[in-house]
């Protein structure tokens, strides 16, 4: 069963596709990843464009800083910059105006992937892959690290390439879509929406009124928790911006890192 959206979170479509553009501030060292994840780039990977219903233009990039990395209204801005030790490995945001998407943000944090443990092809695509397709509405199909790969970008794992790691068999890799991710999305758009407004004011798009502000790199900017992964830690949250708007953020926390003290609230609440 397709079954991760985020509570049914989509962009607005009036089309037979959402075309909503995703912005490059990437750098070299990753654009190769940017391009596997929208349109399956020179080695024609599976990605987010073969889904039927995203056909997302690459385009150049329109936020002035990366480390900010501010959301553009009706767009998808990917940005990568040294975001500090803070845990996290990358981040997808996303703002909803009455129901819909109305801009989206992924940033990946270069602190961890100038590590070994993450400067890998297989880690910069799952995380890539993943936080793009958060931000066209996807959640995720398995929230436990250490069992066996969906084979899906859209699931957590400690090994994103699959096969036999510390004696354990994780099967598959983690590092596209695959046809469960592509039948979300065709449920999550399944119908078009009725409006189209052009865009016609800094600030508003066809998607709704968008919030210029930089979403924030910690969980003190993110609001509040409202989900957890298989470890324990809070990997979604969700702040009000403004009348009938709000924004959320959701974290993929590098392994053994998280908000202290989080783990633990959580798990008595569980108790």
């Amino acid at each position: 069963m397709a079954n991760h959206s985020w509570n049914n979170y989509h962009w607005n479509r009036s089309g037979a596709e959402v075309t909503v553009p995703v912005g490059d501030n990437v750098t070299n060292a990753w654009d190769s990843y940017l391009e596997v994840a929208i349109n399956g780039g020179s080695q024609n990977k599976p990605n987010w464009n073969d889904s039927g219903v995203i056909e997302s233009p690459l385009v150049a990039g329109r936020t002035t800083n990366a480390k900010t990395c501010k959301p553009v209204a009706g767009t998808i801005q990917v940005c990568n910059a040294k975001y500090g030790n803070n845990g996290w490995l990358g981040i997808a945001q996303i703002w909803l105006s009455g129901g819909h998407i109305s801009q989206g943000v992924t940033k990946l944090n270069d602190t961890y992937y100038a590590s070994p443990t993450y400067n890998t092809p297989a880690w910069r695509r799952l995380v890539m892959c993943q936080e793009v397709g958060h931000n066209y509405g996807l959640g995720h199909t398995n929230e436990v690290f250490t069992n066996y790969n969906d084979g899906t970008c859209m699931d957590y794992t400690n090994a994103p390439a699959g096969g036999v790691v510390g004696g354990f068999n994780y099967g598959p890799t983690n590092e596209y879509p695959n046809a469960h991710d592509y039948s979300q999305l065709a449920s999550i758009y399944s119908h078009a929406d009725s409006t189209n407004f052009a865009v016609r004011t800094v600030g508003q798009s066809n998607q709704g009124v968008a919030d210029e502000a930089a979403g924030g790199d910690t969980p003190a900017e993110w609001g509040n928790a409202i989900h957890y992964d298989g470890a324990g830690r809070p990997d979604v949250f969700e702040k009000q911006v403004g009348t009938g708007r709000k924004k959320i953020t959701h974290v993929f926390w590098a392994m053994g890192e998280g908000p202290p003290g989080q783990q633990k609230k959580h798990e008595e609440h569980e108790e």
